[in-house]
C-alpha cells in the first residue's frame, strides 16, 4: 500500500487528478481498448474532478476513449433529482469533459428489477475486462461506496439498506430531513472495488482520521471495510495531514520518507 500525504485538500486533489491523467495517457486508450475508470460521488472527489476538467480542457488528457463505472446510486430517486448521483456526476464532471455518453455507466436506482440491475452492472464491468483504476473515498466509519461496517469483504454489486447513521449524515443534502433520505441504495461491493487493477482512495479532514488509521495500521476486518485495501497489490491512499491525526508518528514519518519526491504535485505533468 502506498500512502501519499499532502499538506491540504487542494494538493491532495491535484496529486490524485494528475496521477489519474498520467495513467490514462500512459495506457494510450483507443476505441477498441478503452481505459476503464471507477468513480465516486460526494465532496471528497470534487477537487480532483475540477483538476481533471482543467487538464482535459488544456489538452493534456482526453476522455474520448475512457469508460466509467460509478460506485453507487440511491434507490427511488428520479435521475433528475438534484441529489441523485446521476445528476451529481453530470453536473460536476461529465458535462465538462469530452466523454462519450454511451461510455458512462451509473446504476439505475429506479430499475424494475434491482437485483437484475446489479447483476448486469457486474457483467458490464467484466465485458470491458475489469476496471483499470477505481477512484474512491471513505466515510468516517470507514465505508467504501455504501459498504458500511460489517459488509462482506467479498461482496459484489447489490442492493444495500442504509443505516440510521448514514441517513443522518446524508440528511444535510436533503434539507436536514432524515425522512427525505432514501432507505436503500445500489452499490458496488468491496470485492468489486478490490478486483480492479488499481485503487486510489481519497481521505481528507480530521473527521476521517480514525478511518485512515484503521485502513493503514489496523487489521483487516469487516468492521472497517476500508481495511480490505491492505490486501490489494496496488492500493494508493492520498490523504491530507488533517486526516493523519490518529496515525503513529513513525507511520507518518515512514510514508513521508519513502515517497519522497513523489509527493510533489508540481512535477507530475512533466
Amino acid at each position: 500500500m502506498r500512502v501519499i500525504i499532502q499538506n491540504d485538500y487542494e494538493n491532495l486533489s491535484l496529486w490524485a487528478a494528475r496521477y489519474i491523467a498520467s495513467r490514462i495517457r500512459e495506457f494510450e486508450p483507443n476505441e477498441n481498448r478503452p481505459f476503464v475508470l471507477g468513480l465516486p460521488t460526494g465532496s471528497s472527489p470534487l477537487g480532483t474532478y475540477a483538476e481533471l476538467i482543467r487538464l482535459n480542457r488544456e489538452g493534456y488528457v482526453s476522455f474520448a476513449n475512457v469508460v466509467t463505472f460509478n460506485m453507487d446510486e440511491y434507490v427511488g430517486l428520479p435521475r433528475d433529482h438534484e441529489q441523485s448521483y446521476y445528476t451529481f456526476m453530470w453536473k460536476n464532471f461529465f458535462n465538462h469533459i469530452d466523454i462519450e455518453k454511451e461510455n458512462v455507466h451509473i446504476l439505475d436506482g429506479n430499475a424494475k428489477d434491482l437485483e437484475a440491475e446489479c447483476a448486469a452492472y457486474e457483467d458490464a464491468i467484466a465485458a470491458f475486462g475489469g476496471i483499470e483504476l477505481f477512484l474512491g473515498g471513505i466515510g468516517s466509519d470507514g465505508h467504501i461506496a455504501f459498504n458500511e461496517p460489517f459488509s462482506s469483504l467479498s461482496s459484489k454489486t447489490r442492493v444495500k439498506s442504509l443505516t440510521y447513521d448514514t441517513k443522518v449524515m446524508n440528511s444535510r443534502f436533503f434539507d436536514n430531513d432524515m425522512n427525505k433520505v432514501p432507505s436503500k441504495a445500489l452499490t458496488v461491493g468491496v470485492k468489486t472495488v478490490t478486483d480492479s487493477k488499481e485503487v486510489i482512495i481519497l481521505v481528507n479532514g480530521h473527521a476521517k482520521a480514525r478511518a485512515l488509521q484503521a485502513t493503514i495500521e489496523g487489521g483487516v476486518s469487516q468492521s472497517w471495510t476500508c481495511s480490505a485495501l491492505q490486501l490489494h497489490p496496488r492500493a494508493v491512499i492520498v490523504c491530507d495531514e488533517a486526516a493523519c491525526g490518529e496515525l503513529k508518528l513513525n507511520t507518518f514519518k515512514y510514508f513521508k520518507d519513502i515517497e519522497g519526491d513523489n509527493l510533489a504535485v508540481e512535477n507530475m505533468l512533466s
